[in-house]
């Protein structure tokens, strides 16, 4: 795999990463330091706060190699000095055409032409393992002027300078996602009320909830639920895989969180006549427990929806949530502007638009 993009402006390098297993000093070490804290300042400029930065060695476990999909990171360079990182992941799953990557640059790099180096190495990746679609998402913070709209109807986001380079590099924007952000610090007795609500409704269901590593008993619901994932969310345009979750890779996706020193918390909805697994919701928080906690995966098996369990288990979920991050003090999601019926859950809980990223997609000739 080359590490320098032909098109690369003089003294740009992009450097291809090799993954320590550890941070232990060593040279791929501080080179993957060196990409994270520049990941942490894109972010930073971009949405204005911390809370999507991550320490190194929390960050270097999903790295990891791993039979599900091969990661390719490249840390950008001017004249020695990190400025960006460009990343594409290509899934493993058997017929799998898709490609899912990333440019990001701090702002003072822009206009140089890096960003377009950097997008003709990701089309080089993909073409080398034979993939035909590149996606991506971006936060387009609000702005005035000219507004883009995906095919959905759903959402909208500024003609920026991001949205202008997928533009121009033949991507199309497939779907709108709202970041919601609930705060920790506040009044819990609304979601207590909309908890016992949810309680009384969901008749013949019960609440089980575990801290990863998932214990053996939940590990085929779990995996059964998270490779739903790809088929019952609102995904607009943008493909997925069908992807097989046996104990192997729930295993494996634990241990991204656990040997990180990150806490994954589940509640999950469980079926009492069946004891199938059919709801759950996700929590997330760093070996920081001061900083934000991020909501992941949420869902409901379509075969259960019409018995709150989505309000179930997010609302017993954060309820949870207070004794074991009782210093965090908000919560973000990311849902599909369309999924209305997740959203409505989200308002009700009190979670407020934060802001809002695109999905774009490009097929390759």
């Amino acid at each position: 795999m080359s590490n320098t993009a032909p098109t690369a402006p003089r003294g740009v390098e992009f450097r291809l990463l090799t993954i320590p297993e550890t941070m232990d000093g060593s040279a791929a070490a501080r080179d993957f330091a060196d990409h994270v804290a520049v990941r942490n300042a894109v972010y930073r400029e971009i949405s204005g706060h911390d809370d999507n930065a991550l320490p190194p060695d929390e960050l270097l476990p999903m790295y990891q190699p791993d039979e599900y999909q091969r990661r390719h990171l490249w840390l950008v360079l001017d004249e020695g000095r990190p400025i960006g990182r460009v990343g594409c992941d290509i899934p493993l799953e058997e017929g799998s055409k898709v490609a899912f990557w990333l440019i990001e640059l701090l702002r003072a790099s822009w206009g140089r032409g890096i960003g377009s180096a950097g997008h003709e190495l990701v089309e080089q990746t993909a073409r080398a393992f034979g993939r035909t679609v590149l996606q991506a998402w971006a936060e387009h913070p609000d702005a005035p002027g000219r507004r883009l709209e995906p095919p959905t109807g759903f959402g909208s986001i500024p003609e920026d300078h991001g949205a202008r380079f997928f533009l121009r590099h033949g991507h199309t924007l497939e779907q709108i996602e709202r970041c919601s952000v609930f705060d920790l610090t506040g009044s819990f007795e609304r979601v207590d009320a909309l908890a016992a609500d949810a309680r009384a409704a969901a008749d013949g269901y019960r609440i089980v909830r575990w801290t990863a590593p998932t214990p053996d008993e939940f590990v085929a619901g779990y995996g059964w639920m998270k490779s739903r994932m790809v088929t019952d969310a609102p995904s607009a345009g943008i493909e997925f895989d069908d992807e097989v979750w046996d104990a192997a890779r729930v295993a494996a996706h634990d241990a991204k969180y656990t040997q990180a020193g990150r806490t994954l918390q589940v509640t999950a909805a469980q079926h009492i006549a069946t004891g199938e697994l059919c709801a759950f919701n996700e929590l997330v928080i760093g070996k920081d427990r001061t900083a934000a906690t991020q909501q992941e995966d949420t869902l409901v098996l379509s075969e259960h929806r019409g018995h709150r369990l989505g309000m179930l288990v997010k609302t017993e979920n954060l309820r949870a949530w207070r004794d074991v991050a009782p210093a965090s003090p908000r919560v973000i999601t990311y849902n599909a502007e369309e999924n209305r019926p997740m959203l409505d859950i989200n308002e009700a809980i009190g979670f407020v638009p934060l802001t809002y990223e695109g999905a774009w997609k490009k097929v390759l000739a």
